[in-house]
């Protein structure tokens, strides 16, 4: 059966092939091909590329502002890192594509709706559940998950056989996936987490080795949780981040080796540079820590990891996310201030922060004298905050009752609310 489909194209290997595949699949049907930029630097010839393979016509998405603002910077004020260090560089992109995607299916009438995902990866997952909520009617072509091509040597040996131009090699069989935010490295000799990717492999970023023997400082200002300027300058979104980029990268900063934890249930191991990423989220953590009270960053610190993982599972358009933006946005109104990093061979060192919001107040902390804080209040706090702890062990004594943790000297008895062998 003909049809209109819309394809999410990046120009890789899997999305290049995907453009014959599917002419050769569906007799007769238009292949629309959508190219999102989102700050990846590899869109030159795109389109004619896509053309070139088969596609009637290939719409270029200029994406790069709202990318920043409407995703990367709620993510961050949120705090959301998955599995310990992924900063979601991927993840976050998949919701904005996929919508931009279904926009430009309904421009063209199409009637189905095609991807470039794996049938073992997260990506299927994230596009899909953004088509289920916007486009509910359209077919989904999945062709990784039902076509005979089982390998990423299977997938060149397919371009070389339709004549699809590529950059991906048997020797350099990485699989990679590049926005402004960050870029990230899969397969090839990563399958073996115990071997040390090779310098070759990164793209953006030196080796803390060959990083400058000076360190460099950086201040990022902040006004209300999102970022606003570098340095003193203001900046608008896109090349805030890039600036960021620029000097997290020349500096060895923001590599990230995992082994992380797929939704669809097996552990993979991925590689990423998010040099500018890295800078933000350090800053903003550390103006959270001078500006919010000591429940309220729990608190928030509850709500990340969820954060988290709702952005990795694709479930971004949801009633979920709304609830946890309406958390953090009153979060996040005192988070205004600056922070000073000092980044030296792929570390990120706080030197310094100041906010106007601060609850760290001088005159409350000094060990000099004071006349704000009367140290002698405390014996009474102290008291209070303790009285569950002396009521307990005052009524232990009543009863001959040991602690299991009890104390050195302590006699060694069966307390009498613990069963006996025989009991038991």
């Amino acid at each position: 059966m003909a049809h209109t489909i819309a394809l999410a194209y990046s120009g890789g290997l899997d999305t290049s092939i995907i453009v014959p595949w599917l002419k050769e699949h569906y007799p007769g049907s238009r292949v629309i091909c959508v190219a999102a930029d989102i700050g990846q630097d590899d869109l030159g010839g795109v389109r004619e590329k896509a053309i070139a393979s088969g596609a009637e016509e290939c719409i270029v998405v200029d994406l790069k502002e709202r990318f920043v603002r409407e995703f990367i910077f709620p993510m961050l004020r949120a705090g959301a890192i998955y599995n310990r260090k992924y900063l979601l560089g991927t993840s976050i992109a998949r919701p904005l594509i996929a919508r931009s995607q279904v926009e430009v299916a309904r421009q063209f009438g199409a009637d189905a709706l095609a991807h470039g995902c794996t049938g073992k990866g997260n990506d299927q997952v994230r596009f899909e559940l953004s088509y289920m909520t916007f486009a509910p009617d359209l077919e989904v072509i999945a062709p990784w998950r039902i076509w005979d091509i089982r390998s990423r040597e299977d997938a060149i040996a397919y371009a070389k056989a339709k004549n699809v131009p590529i950059v991906a090699t048997v020797d350099k069989i990485y699989s990679r996936d590049a926005n402004l935010f960050h870029l990230s490295h899969e397969g090839g000799g990563l399958e073996d987490p115990n071997w040390e990717p090779v310098e070759d492999m990164f793209q953006l970023t030196v080796s803390p080795e060959a990083a400058p023997d000076r360190p460099e400082y950086v201040t990022i200002g902040f006004e209300a949780g999102t970022p606003i300027s570098v340095n003193g300058e203001k900046l608008g979104p896109f090349d805030l981040l890039s600036m960021l980029n620029r000097l997290g990268a020349q500096n060895g900063v923001g590599r990230i080796d995992l082994v992380e934890d797929r939704l669809v249930g097996m552990k993979s191991r991925g590689v990423y540079e998010t040099p500018g990423g890295t800078l933000l989220y350090a800053a903003h953590s550390e103006l959270e820590q001078l500006i919010l009270d000591r429940r309220t960053l729990a608190a928030k610190d509850l709500i990340a990891p969820r954060y988290a993982d709702l952005v990795y599972e694709g479930r971004w358009w949801t009633t979920e996310r709304d609830a946890y933006d309406a958390f953090v946005n009153v979060t996040q109104e005192r988070i205004t201030g600056t922070v000073t990093l000092k980044l030296y061979k792929g570390n990120v060192i706080v030197a310094g922060r100041q906010s106007a919001h601060a609850i760290y107040d001088e005159r409350f902390v000094t060990f000099g004298e004071d006349n704000v804080y009367q140290q002698a209040d405390a014996g009474g706090f102290i008291r209070l905050y303790g009285l569950p702890y002396r009521v307990r062990a005052l009524k232990d004594a009543e009863m001959g009752f040991v602690p299991s943790w009890g104390t050195a000297d302590a006699p060694e008895k069966t307390p009498t609310n613990t069963p006996t062998t025989a009991d038991a």
